[in-house]
C-alpha cells in the first residue's frame, strides 16, 4: 500500500511476512510465540516447550537456520520441522563495500519488497544501522529516504534478519562443538570478540510508526537466551512522534535519538515536516520525560548541517537555550550533509560547522562533529534509498542472476 506524505501510516499490521510454500518463518519470534506455533502444528505442551527453546537456542547463539543442523533433536522430527518451518533471512540482492569500510546491503523480503541496511566499523565499535520500514512516511526534505513513499513496515523477523545477516557476513558466530550438552561451557560458542557492537534504527523508516514489530524484534536481540545485546548498546532514532515516544522508553528502554535538525518553527516545519504535527516545544517536553534518560544516559539530538539554513550562531545558541530550558540531559551529533541527487541542500562549510559544534561546546553540551561515511556508496546518513529503485529490470535481473549463482 503506498502512503504519500507526512501522515501516520495504518498498514496492514502482520508479524510474519506470507512465503510462497506457506511454511512459517520463526526469525524474529519469541519463545512463546514458537512453542505457541509448534503447539499448533501437533506438538504437546512439554514437547513444543523443550523443542520452541532448543530451536531459539540454535537460531540466536548458533546461527543455524537448517533443522538437520540442529543435533540435539531426532531424526524425525528434524523433517517434520522442516516441512512446517522455516528460519529465513532477507535475500541479499546486492552487497556494497565503501573505501572506508562501510558495508551497505541492498536486501529483499519474501513478498519482493527492498531495503537497505548499513555496517559501520570503527576501532573500538561496529554499529549496525537498520531499516524499519520499506521506505519512509516523512518525508523529510534533506533525507534521500524521504523521497521515497511508504510501502509497508517491516516484521520483526525482517528487522532481526538484518542482524543476522550482519553476523554471517562477519563470521560472528559460534566456533567449536555444535552438540549441546548439560556440561558444555558457555566459551565453547561464544564469539571471539565481536565486531558487531551496537545497533542504530536510524536506517529506512520512522521505528515509532512501526511500534509493534520493532518493540517484538528488540526483544529477541536483547534475550538473554536470544542475540543477547544490551538496551545501552542499542538506540532508536526518532523525527518525533511524540504519542510514542514515553511508550517507546517503557517498553523497549533502548537510547533515544531524536532528528532536530532545526531549531525554528519555520525551518523545522520545511525539512523535518513531521513538526507541523508535534512542535519543538512539544518534542521536547516528551524528550524530558523520557523514561530512563539522565547523564549517563543521555538524548542524542541530530541535526545536520545544512548551508544558510540551520547553521548559525543564532541557531547554536538557540540550540543550547532549548536544551538547558528543558533540562534535558543530552549530546548533539553534527552531521555534515550527505549530498543525493536532486537534493536542494548544501553541506555547510566545514568552519562554519567547526563554529557551531564551538559554541554548543563552550554551553557545555557535547556536540561532536559526525564523520561521514560511506558517501561513495550512498551508505551515508540521509542517502539510503533501496538501489532497487535506481536500477533498470535488466540490472537487477542480473544482480538476481549473481545472487543466485
Amino acid at each position: 500500500m503506498q502512503i504519500p506524505g507526512h501522515i501516520d501510516p495504518v498498514p496492514v499490521p502482520r508479524n510474519v511476512t506470507p512465503r510462497a510454500d506457506r511454511r512459517v518463518d520463526l526469525m524474529g519470534l519469541a519463545k512463546a510465540q514458537i512453542r505457541e506455533l509448534f503447539a499448533e502444528a501437533g506438538l504437546d505442551a512439554k514437547q513444543a516447550k523443550l523443542r520452541s527453546k532448543q530451536v531459539f537456542h540454535w537460531i540466536y547463539h548458533r546461527g543455524i537456520s537448517d533443522f538437520e543442523a540442529m543435533t540435539d533433536m531426532s531424526k524425525t522430527l528434524r523433517p517434520w520441522l522442516d516441512a512446517r518451518f522455516v528460519i529465513d533471512r532477507p535475500e541479499v540482492v546486492e552487497a556494497q563495500i565503501s573505501e572506508d569500510g562501510t558495508r551497505k546491503w541492498l536486501l529483499r523480503t519474501a513478498d519482493a519488497q527492498d531495503y537497505e541496511m548499513v555496517f559501520i566499523p570503527d576501532a573500538d565499535r561496529g554499529t549496525l544501522c537498520i531499516s524499519s520500514q520499506v521506505g519512509c512516511t516523512l518525508n523529510c526534505t534533506f533525507c534521500h529516504t524521504g523521497t521515497m513513499r511508504l510501502v509497508r513496515n517491516l516484521t520483526p523477523g525482517e528487522i532481526v534478519g538484518q542482524v543476522m545477516l550482519a553476523r554471517d557476513a562477519l563470521g560472528e558466530w559460534p566456533r567449536g562443538n555444535m552438540d549441546l550438552s548439560e556440561d558444555e561451557s558457555e566459551d565453547t560458542y561464544r564469539a571471539d570478540g565481536r565486531m558487531l557492537t551496537n545497533i542504530v534504527l536510524m536506517g529506512m523508516g520512522e521505528p515509532l510508526y512501526n511500534f509493534d514489530n520493532v518493540r517484538d524484534a528488540m526483544a529477541v536481540v536483547m534475550d538473554g537466551e536470544g542475540l543477547s545485546l544490551s538496551k545501552r548498546r542499542i538506540t532508536l532514532s526518532t523525527s518525533g512522534v511524540v504519542p510514542m515516544m514515553e511508550k517507546a522508553g517503557e517498553e523497549i528502554g533502548v537510547n533515544l535519538a531524536v532528528s532536530l535538525h532545526a531549531v525554528t518553527k519555520d525551518i523545522r516545519d520545511e525539512i523535518v515536516p513531521i513538526n507541523k504535527k508535534y512542535g519543538i516545544e512539544e518534542l521536547l517536553e516528551a524528550c524530558a520525560a523520557y523514561p530512563g534518560a539522565n547523564n549517563a544516559r543521555r538524548i542524542t539530538f541530530e541535526y545536520v548541517m545544512l548551508k544558510d539554513k540551520n547553521d548559525s550562531d543564532e541557531d547554536a545558541r538557540e540550540l543550547v537555550r532549548l536544551i538547558k530550558r528543558y533540562g534535558l540531559p543530552a549530546k548533539v551529533n553534527l552531521i555534515p550533509f550527505n549530498p543525493w541527487p536532486g537534493a536542494v541542500y548544501e553541506c555547510s562549510e566545514p568552519e562554519r560547522i567547526k563554529a557551531f559544534s564551538k559554541i554548543i561546546f563552550d554551553a557545555g553540551i557535547s556536540a561532536p562533529v559526525r564523520t561521514p561515511r560511506g558517501r561513495d556508496i550512498d551508505a551515508a546518513c540521509g542517502q539510503l534509498k533501496t538501489a532497487a529503485t535506481k536500477l533498470s529490470r535488466a540490472e537487477r535481473d542480473r544482480l538476481e542472476t549473481e545472487a543466485a549463482g
